[in-house]
């Protein structure tokens, strides 16, 4: 086996789990080890191991709970659970249900990484020969997550693309359909193929369907020439149907019989040109609802609908936040004359905290306009509350509240005096070491504020 293999060790027991450590890790392998279930699953997605030793009795989730949740979510990995002599019928049970097999306490070096050695070359015969690390190829490179929720997801997004199957991106407006609509396509078969996007709501309807099918020349007003048509432009390749909830009926059930007979005919035309495309299609909106509202297609709903895929909202993955922030920061920062550290801590905070209705397509305009704004190497939290525009009625916790005093008063008093912190202190009557002290809690440098020769 590769002294590359990574093992996920759990047990709630510090010396065991030590030891365990020890003896893998000096044998070659990668090990990450953890006190608890609940620390296994969190960093199941991260750290993507190839086999997981847990012990079975635990304090809060015991170690056949922990099984059922990694099998449902990765059937192939491997479990090994150990246990003590006075459990083993629970073991030999556990096989039963899909655990991989199980080593008594006091464990034997020597039996352990038989056991090791045979989960790990299983594991990889169950692999597809193509099939790499998830977390380094470059089909996710657009993806910047840490998230659980979103490792999950793009666990999925590989599975599906293997095959050929239709899918349906569920998601809100700003959460990255179009993105994990790519990704798919480049972790497909189809890759070296074009990747063809069109949003169905900003293509006029009178023009959608010559835009879909193609048009022969003279078939409408203004059709001066053959046009092919982006079902035959994606030939070979993926054909990206975003916002497909808006598509005018008219153009679904072409668009239905386009699928089924995998074939095209263009506006004008009376013959049918062969088409090989994988669709995938995106929404905001609840399909379902819209089939029952007489709006969409319900047989053209069940064949975009092979698959679904569910993307998480910015506000259920706060995590990726300051991940997303310094990534746009970074991409925008030769838009702006000021070179910008970074953002304030308290401006951080109002980040994670913020709604965000408009997802990380709102975060990335947010960062936009602050690094637009700012006057100052660290963007504060003044400006970075303006740019959310907090919505008017809204109440501040009494301890936001008084910050927001704070920090205009002192900018204020700032700008009075031309930087000038002595003049500013007395104003303020307040010590000059205690007023350069509020000065630095809310990120205020003085030199930006007095006037150059």
């Amino acid at each position: 086996m590769s002294n590359k293999a990574r093992i996920l060790l759990v047990d709630d027991d510090p010396g065991l789990l030590h030891l365990l450590r020890i003896r893998l890790t000096t044998t070659g392998y990668e090990v990450e080890a953890v006190a608890s279930a609940e620390q296994a699953l969190a960093r199941l997605c991260v750290f993507r191991p190839q086999l997981v030793i847990t012990d079975l009795r635990m304090e809060g989730m015991d170690g056949m709970a922990l099984f059922a949740l990694i099998h449902a979510q990765h059937p192939t990995l491997p479990v090994l659970i150990l246990t003590a002599h006075g459990t083993i019928p629970d073991a030999v049970g556990a096989t039963q249900r899909g655990v991989f097999g199980y080593l008594t306490k006091p464990y034997d070096s020597k039996e352990l990484l038989e056991w090791v050695n045979k989960a790990l070359r299983i594991a990889a015969a169950t692999r597809k020969p193509e099939e790499t690390d998830l977390a380094d190829v470059h089909w996710r490179r657009d993806i910047l997550t840490r998230s659980a929720a979103m490792e999950a997801l793009l666990g999925q997004v590989w599975q599906v693309a293997q095959s050929e199957a239709s899918v349906l991106l569920q998601g809100a407006s700003g959460t990255g359909k179009e993105l994990l609509a790519r990704a798919i396509h480049r972790a497909s078969r189809r890759a070296g193929r074009p990747f063809v996007p069109v949003n169905c709501t900003a293509i006029p309807e009178s023009l959608l369907e010559s835009e879909l099918f193609g048009h022969h020349k003279g078939s409408f007003t203004g059709a001066i020439r053959d046009h092919q048509g982006l079902f035959q432009a994606a030939q070979g390749g993926t054909l990206f149907l975003d916002e497909i909830g808006d598509m005018p009926q008219g153009v679904q059930a072409k668009l239905l019989r386009s699928l089924q007979e995998k074939e095209v005919r263009p506006v004008g035309s009376t013959r049918t040109v062969p088409v090989d495309v994988r669709i995938i299609s995106a929404t905001h909106r609840e399909l379902e609802q819209e089939v029952a509202n007489g709006r969409f297609r319900e047989d053209l709903y069940y064949r975009l609908n092979v698959v679904r895929l569910t993307i998480p909202l910015l506000s259920e993955r706060r995590e990726d936040i300051p991940l997303l922030v310094a990534h746009f920061r970074n991409k925008l920062q030769g838009d702006v004359d000021q070179r910008v550290r970074g953002f304030a801590p308290e401006a951080m905070e109002l980040l994670i905290e913020a709604p965000w209705p408009g997802n990380v397509r709102q975060l990335q305009n947010i960062v936009e306009q602050t690094l637009a704004l700012a006057t100052t190497p660290i963007i504060p939290a003044s400006l970075v509350q303006s740019a959310l525009r907090e919505k008017p009625g809204e109440t501040l916790s009494l301890t936001n509240a008084r910050e927001r005093f704070e920090r205009e008063y002192l900018a204020q008093l700032l700008q009075t005096t031309q930087g000038n912190v002595s003049h500013a202190a007395r104003l303020a009557r307040r010590e000059r070491s205690k007023f350069y002290q509020l000065l630095r809690r809310y990120h205020l440098d003085p030199d930006r504020f007095r006037a150059s020769d």
